[in-house]
């Protein structure tokens, strides 16, 4: 099979960079795969392919950009090029652009897809009936997210012409079943990046770093985990540094700008920047904990299945997605109401006090990781392109679950 995967990848700042990272390092080691064709936007530095395992041929075909009004027709040259035998497409509603009109326009590729009859899966990380436009930096504007939604629902609909969707979060099916009366709609879990080898759960020396990891400023705000560790450090001795790793959301550009001027008397506050791909063990390793302080929740959480194969210890808000997501898959971790300085830094002294309660967490989430690696979620999604090529008669949702099940995955 020569398989396409369109997707941001590393160097790459778009939204899902890692995800594609991974999905092509382990689709690669799929043996029924002879060929990758890395669908992907332009970067200055060359593409990160440097595996250490053997695997198929990649051939990098650069062929949109973030914005672009014309990336519908330079990735549709690309499939004419290339003629793949299938597609996945790594999608979520701003995949291809903060600007409605472009990032419309790149949702309709899986019908064009459909259209010039190959096989096509999309991978969509959330549902527009399930992000919160104001948080996500669309719109304030009462009005506007109705016709934005209206808009989404038409695009949703392009996206639902593929021959399978798949989706990370169980409920969505029911959400898109019930709204769309669609049939072609799946659960395949997000997976685990890595599952390295059980770490020792001891923390470096120095120290205890409280750290955040992502794109931030839309609905990922970094004030509220400041002021939170303010809180812990009035009432406690504890020595305590304030990681933020990442960079701005291409929404909100300046965003972490701002916040460093407006906390520059916060002692022990550190800003690292982009964290490459080889470091991002060495961020994880040396946390105490990782908070997620996010405002509302846009689908599952990549952070959280990194911060689980590292082993680490996780303070999530209490909202709907990730709480679901949790229970589904087997994370634990400290919850706090959202936006709530108080109830967060009670959440994270829980954890950096009681080193016992930290190790606990932490193992629970290493357990969960490692329960999903990535091997075997690409290779639920090979089973699908398989079942989509011989057009099998009886091909069903229920196969799908049955291999999940088979696999230890709740479906």
């Amino acid at each position: 099979m020569k398989l396409a995967i369109v997707t941001a990848y590393p160097p790459s700042k778009v939204t899902l960079t890692e995800y594609g990272y991974y999905l092509v390092k382990h689709f690669r080691l799929q043996p029924e795969v002879d060929e990758l064709i890395l669908i992907t936007d332009h970067t200055s530095e060359e593409k990160d392919l440097n595996f250490e395992e053997g695997g198929c041929k990649i051939t990098v075909a650069e062929s949109w950009d973030f914005n672009s009004y014309t990336n519908i027709f330079r990735i549709n040259r690309t499939l004419n090029r290339t003629k793949p035998d299938a597609i996945l497409f790594n999608l979520q509603f701003l995949k291809f652009g903060d600007k409605k009109v472009p990032a419309a326009l790149g949702l309709l590729l899986p019908f064009i897809c459909k259209v010039k009859k190959i096989p096509c899966i999309s991978l969509l990380h959330n549902i527009l009936e399930k992000v919160d436009l104001e948080n996500a930096g669309f719109t304030k504007n009462k009005v506007l997210q109705r016709i934005y939604g209206f808009i989404g629902t038409s695009l949703t609909r392009f996206v639902l012409a593929s021959d399978v969707v798949a989706v990370t979060i169980h409920k969505y099916v029911g959400i898109l079943e019930h709204k769309y009366k669609a049939k072609n709609v799946i659960q395949i879990p997000h997976g685990a990046f890595e599952t390295p080898p059980e770490p020792n759960y001891a923390l470096p020396e120095g120290p205890k770093q409280v750290m955040a990891f992502g794109k931030f400023g839309t609905y990922k705000k970094v004030e509220v985990m400041i002021e939170a560790v303010e809180k812990i450090r009035e009432r406690t001795q504890e020595d305590i540094e304030i990681v933020i790793a990442g960079t701005d959301s291409p929404n909100t550009p300046g965003y972490l700008a701002d916040v460093a001027k407006s906390y520059a008397h916060v002692k022990q506050l550190r800003f690292t920047g982009y964290v490459a791909e080889e470091d991002v063990p060495v961020i994880f390793g040396d946390s105490a904990v990782c908070v997620f302080p996010y405002t509302s929740t846009t689908g599952s959480s990549g952070v959280l299945h990194q911060a689980g194969s590292y082993g680490k210890a996780v303070v999530l808000p209490n909202l709907g997605d990730l709480a679901t997501l949790v229970e589904d898959e087997g994370y634990k971790g400290e919850f706090f109401e959202a936006e709530d300085s108080a109830s967060l830094a009670d959440a994270i002294e829980h954890i950096i006090i009681d080193d016992a309660n930290r190790i606990l967490l932490s193992k629970a989430n290493y357990r969960a990781a490692c329960s999903l690696p990535m091997s075997t979620i690409t290779q639920m999604y090979m089973d699908c392109f398989k079942a989509i090529q011989q057009k099998t008669a009886d091909f069903s949702m229920l196969d799908v679950e049955r291999y999940m099940e088979k696999d230890g995955v709740k479906a």
